[in-house]
């Protein structure tokens, strides 16, 4: 009863500091972690041990294989050569680096545990990194990176620890465990992704596949450390039970698509997301709660006070030292990254970001657990694992908002996000009409016109997020229209379930189809909001007509559409013809001027007429630039 009721006052806890912290705008993890150590000095809160079995198998596999399913492998494999350096050359680095210091300003702890320590703080978290860098807008190629990094940094360090705490410095040895940690990892990885691949493919009910998807992880970690290859006559080596989640997740998010079916995927998302959030935030309040004892009991080791002081903060600097010069170095000498999705080389100001992103998480406490009770100066060592994980994460997590200020780095710019989006789903949209012409061959109750219809409407909604967000445009009228009959609709529902006279299975059924379509309208409003106050940016495509250089043209009205002036209709939004200057009202308009100018007169590409709007439409090729 005892677990269970300090599970609970965990849960609420975590649920109210975030509600605080979603009102008040401030960062969570950092929150959650200055509650935790309030809370351990407090008499009534009982004492928290982060046990290392609890955080290797119980809470690692979900929260890699959660991050996995979320990452692009495109993106991945993209940025493939910087996050291989960072994830295994920064770790080896930082581990000796580490050593080395704590090794001179501690001697008696032995040259097995200065490593072990350095292995315990080389890995950065990406948990902390990216919530923070999500909520204030960091970079999208920075973001992936440390994504990927954390995915596979943590195989790297358990490797490099287990082989300091075995004390062995043979180059062989070493060489062989990390190989068969990455490679039996991947083997291991891509086993489960093909067994639970073909057994999504077969199983048609929500709750089996569910139930496939958080089992998985634990799976494939257990399986991978289970897995005993010997390497001399007295070592054994494991794959790396990291690598396995990371790889499985990895692809069955990528193939998600072809492997299941829509509500699975949809379940799987919220499902993921909704432990994602417990287990993140949970780690951040039990390191604060874990402060008052290993700070204690650090201090009452045989080291001076002053030393103690002196090695935390020594650590500490040369952890960030480091990190800072290595992504330099790999950027200047290494990697020399080519130009991104923009056409555009990464400025030295991502590279700062990367380097000052690397705060320290769970795995680091949970890697301190591992160090054996019989090593010389074990609570020093745990200290400082404590002191480096809550040091980068108040020190460079809350100065990060700050420092991205600073270097004037750019976020996601939601408004092109749209037009990104109105672009892509309108050629899906094409092809998706090009089929329906195929099938309409015969078709006697003109089902054709009616999908046509529901599918234009969905293009011109997402055209609509691109334009200026001044006067209610037909999506939104729809939107808010729409959630008020559903309101009534739901309110009708409930007076016949409380009759008693409708089976209860017939009722939810209604119930979540209302639900369906409202979570539906939600979206669309939040993804307004988002882009409502942006500029709309426009980007390069393939398109001859859009890359055809044309003298300027001017407007032949001051802003408004003739044609709707003179047919007595209202426009939504205005474009220009780029070859006459001919301005018109665009397809969500009840009468699409735009589209009737270019059937009239040839002229394949009109732009935006919009304030502050520099994007272009291609009649011919339906792509914008």
């Amino acid at each position: 009863m005892h677990t269970v009721v300090l599970l609970v006052g965990i849960v609420a806890v975590v649920v109210a500091v975030a509600a605080v912290c979603a009102k008040l705008d401030l960062p969570s993890p950092l929150v959650l972690i200055l509650v935790g150590v309030v809370g351990s000095y407090l008499p009534f809160v009982p004492d928290v041990t982060l046990e290392p079995e609890v955080v290797l198998f119980g809470l690692l596999p979900p929260l890699l294989y959660a991050a996995a399913l979320q990452t692009s492998l495109v993106d991945f494999n993209a940025n493939r050569r910087p996050i291989l350096l960072l994830s295994v050359g920064l770790v080896i680095l930082t581990t000796f680096g580490v050593g080395v210091v704590v090794h001179a300003l501690l001697p008696g702890v032995g040259w097995a545990g200065a490593l072990a320590i350095g292995a315990v703080v080389a890995p950065p978290d990406a948990v902390a990194a990216t919530s923070i860098g999500r909520r204030i807008g960091l970079p999208r190629r920075v973001v992936t990176i440390l994504e990927g990094e954390s995915l596979l940094n943590d195989a790297t360090a358990l490797v490099a620890l287990n082989t300091a705490i075995a004390a062995i410095v043979s180059w062989r040895v070493v060489g062989a465990d990390f190989a068969i940690a990455a490679f039996g990892g991947v083997a291991v990885g891509l086993a489960f992704y093909v067994v639970i691949g073909f057994a999504r493919k077969h199983v048609t009910q929500t709750t089996l596949d569910t139930a496939l998807g958080l089992l998985t992880p634990f799976a494939a970690f257990v399986a991978a450390e289970e897995i005993a290859v010997p390497t001399s006559t007295d070592h054994v080596a494991h794959p790396s039970g990291v690598v396995a989640v990371v790889v499985a997740g990895l692809l069955l998010g990528h193939r998600s698509a072809m492997l299941q079916n829509a509500q699975s995927r949809i379940a799987e998302r919220l499902n993921w997301r909704s432990i994602q959030f417990l287990l993140e935030s949970a780690v951040f309040l039990l390191i604060g709660l874990q402060a008052r004892d290993i700070i204690s009991n650090a201090f009452g080791a045989e080291a001076s006070t002053t030393r103690v002081l002196a090695l935390c903060v020594a650590t500490l600097v040369t952890v960030v030292a480091i990190r800072m010069a290595w992504v330099f170095f790999s950027r200047y000498a290494l990697v020399r990254p080519g130009p991104d999705g923009s056409g555009k080389v990464p400025p030295w100001t991502y590279t700062f970001l990367l380097g000052w992103a690397g705060m320290r998480g769970v795995v680091t406490l949970a890697a301190a657990f591992i160090i054996p009770t019989e090593f010389p100066y074990r609570d020093v060592l745990l200290l400082i694992a404590f002191f480096v994980t809550a040091g980068t994460l108040l020190l460079q997590g809350a100065s990060l908002p700050w420092v991205a200020r600073r270097l004037r780095v750019p976020s996601p710019d939601p408004a092109a996000d749209a037009l990104l989006r109105a672009n892509v789903l309108h050629q899906a949209s094409q092809a998706g009409l090009g089929r329906l012409d195929e099938l309409a061959a015969e078709d006697p109750h003109d089902v054709a016109t009616t999908i046509r219809d529901r599918v234009q409407r969905r293009d011109f909604a997402a055209w609509e997020r691109v334009g200026p967000q001044g006067a209610e445009n037909p999506s939104e009228t729809y939107n808010r229209w729409r959630r008020e009959m559903i309101d009534v609709e739901r309110g009708r529902v409930l007076e016949i379930r409380s009759t008693g006279t409708v089976p209860h299975e017939v009722i939810d059924e209604v119930l979540a189809m209302l639900d369906v379509e409202e979570s539906m309208l939600d979206h669309s409003s939040a993804e307004r909001e988002r882009v409502r106050g942006a500029d709309a940016a426009a980007f390069e495509g393939d398109c001859e007509h859009l890359r055809k250089v044309r003298p300027p043209v001017e407007p032949d009205s001051a802003g408004e559409c003739t044609d709707c002036l003179r047919e007595g209709t209202t426009w939504v939004h205005l474009r220009m013809c780029v070859v006459c200057g001919h301005i018109a009202c665009c397809d969500s308009s009840p009468q699409r001027h735009a589209s009737v100018h270019h059937e009239q007169t040839g002229h394949e590409v009109m732009r935006s007429a919009e304030p502050g709007e520099d994007w272009r439409w291609c009649f011919v090729d339906q792509v914008t630039g």
